[in-house]
C-alpha cells in the first residue's frame, strides 16, 4: 500500500485469499489428501487476508472527518459476520463440513472484485525510499511512545492471547454442553456487538478511553468466569450470557483501541500505527494465544467432560483478571484535551 493505491492492494489480496481458502478442502479429503498442503493453503490464505484488516481500517479513517464515528462503519463488518454464521450454521447446518471454506472462497473473490470500485487512495510512499523502520512501524512506536501507550499496547497484546481461546474453543465447548448449532449461537455475540458499536461514539465521549477500555477488559474476565461456573452442569443461560458479552469484550477493547491509536497518531504515521495495532493484536497476541490455548486444551480436555472444561476456562479467567488489574493501576488517559471530544 506504500506503492499502489489501497483499493488495488485490497482487491488483489482478497482475490488471492479467496482462491487459497477455496482450494484448501481439496487437500483435506478425497484423492489429494495432504496435511502439509492443506495447512499451506490456510497459511497462504491468512497471509493474504490479514493485511486487508489494517488496510480497511486505514481506508475508513482516511475517509472519515469525525473518527469517533468509526464504529458506525465497523458495525457492517459485524453484520457480515452474523450473516455468515446464520447461513452456514442455521440454514446449511454445515458447521463440521468443508462448506464454510467454499463459501469463504467465493465471498473472498467477490470482495476482491468489489474492492477495485472503492474510492482511490493514492499510495503515500510513491517515489520514496522505504526503510526497515517504515516497514516495522518503528516511527509509530517512537512518536506514540509514552508510559501509558506502552501499558495500552501491552494490555492489548495480553488480552488478545485469551481472545484466541474464545474464537477457537467456544464452539467446541458449546457443542460439548449440548447446545445445538454452535456457530449460529455464536452470532448472538455479534448482535450484541452491533448494539454497542452503534452506541460507542456516545459512550466514548462521556466515559473516556480508560473507562471504556477497562469495562471491556473486565467483561473478558466476567465472560470466562461464567463459562467456568456454568461448565460442570452445562448451565445454558450462563454460557449464552458469556457469548452475549462479546459486544462489550470486543467493541470496548479493540474498536475503542483503534480509535485511541488514531487519535494519538499524527496523520503522517496513522497507517503505521494501525498496522502496529494489527500486528500486536491479530498477529502476536492471537498467534501466541492459539499456541497456548492448544497446549492447554490438549493437556486439560482429554476426555471432553464438562468438569475438564471448567478447569480449561479458569486459566483464561485468571489471566484476564490480572491484565485488567494491571491496566487499571498503570494506564492514564494522556490524550490531548482537543482530541478527547468529537468535532462539533
Amino acid at each position: 500500500d506504500r506503492f499502489f493505491s489501497i483499493q488495488k492492494v485490497l482487491g488483489v489480496m482478497h482475490l488471492l485469499s479467496g482462491v487459497f481458502v477455496f482450494a484448501a478442502p481439496f487437500f483435506a479429503e478425497g484423492e489429494l489428501v495432504s496435511t502439509p498442503l492443506f495447512l499451506t493453503m490456510l497459511f497462504l490464505h491468512m497471509l493474504c487476508y490479514m493485511p486487508t484488516v489494517g488496510l480497511a481500517m486505514a481506508t475508513s479513517f482516511h475517509s472519515l472527518k469525525d473518527r469517533e464515528k468509526f464504529p458506525w462503519i465497523r458495525v457492517f463488518g459485524t453484520l457480515g459476520w452474523i450473516g455468515a454464521g446464520v447461513f452456514v450454521s442455521r440454514v446449511l447446518h454445515a458447521d463440521g463440513t468443508a462448506m464454510p471454506m467454499y463459501i469463504s472462497g467465493v465471498a473472498g473473490v467477490l470482495m476482491g472484485l468489489y474492492s477495485f470500485t472503492l474510492p482511490n487512495i493514492p499510495p503515500p510512499a510513491a517515489g520514496k525510499k522505504v526503510s526497515f523502520r517504515d516497514i516495522a512501524g518503528l516511527d509509530a512506536i517512537k512518536y506514540l511512545g509514552s508510559r501509558s501507550f506502552t501499558v495500552f499496547i501491552l494490555a492489548l497484546l495480553l488480552t488478545s492471547i485469551p481472545l484466541a481461546t474464545y474464537y477457537a474453543y467456544v464452539p467446541v465447548f458449546v457443542r460439548s454442553a449440548g447446545i445445538a448449532d454452535p456457530a449460529f449461537k455464536m452470532t448472538f455475540g455479534q448482535w450484541s456487538e452491533v448494539v454497542f458499536l452503534l452506541t460507542m461514539p456516545w459512550i466514548f465521549i462521556r466515559l473516556g478511553v480508560k473507562r471504556v477500555l477497562l469495562i471491556g477488559m473486565s467483561a473478558w474476565a466476567i465472560r470466562y468466569g461464567l463459562f467456568a461456573i456454568g461448565a460442570s452442569n452445562a448451565v445454558t443461560w450462563m454460557i449464552m450470557v458469556g457469548i452475549l458479552l462479546h459486544g462489550i469484550c470486543y467493541g470496548f477493547v479493540y474498536v475503542a483501541g483503534q480509535i485511541y491509536i488514531d487519535k494519538r497518531a499524527d496523520r503522517t504515521i496513522r497507517a503505521q500505527a494501525q498496522g502496529l495495532f494489527v500486528l500486536v493484536t491479530y498477529g502476536l497476541g492471537q498467534g501466541l494465544g492459539t499456541l497456548v490455548a492448544g497446549w492447554i486444551f490438549n493437556g486439560v480436555v482429554t476426555g471432553g467432560s464438562l468438569d475438564q472444561w471448567q478447569i480449561f476456562w479458569i486459566i483464561p479467567l485468571a489471566f484476564a483478571t490480572l491484565v485488567t488489574v494491571m491496566f487499571a493501576l498503570l494506564f492514564k488517559d494522556d490524550l490531548p484535551v482537543g482530541r478527547r471530544e468529537a468535532p462539533a
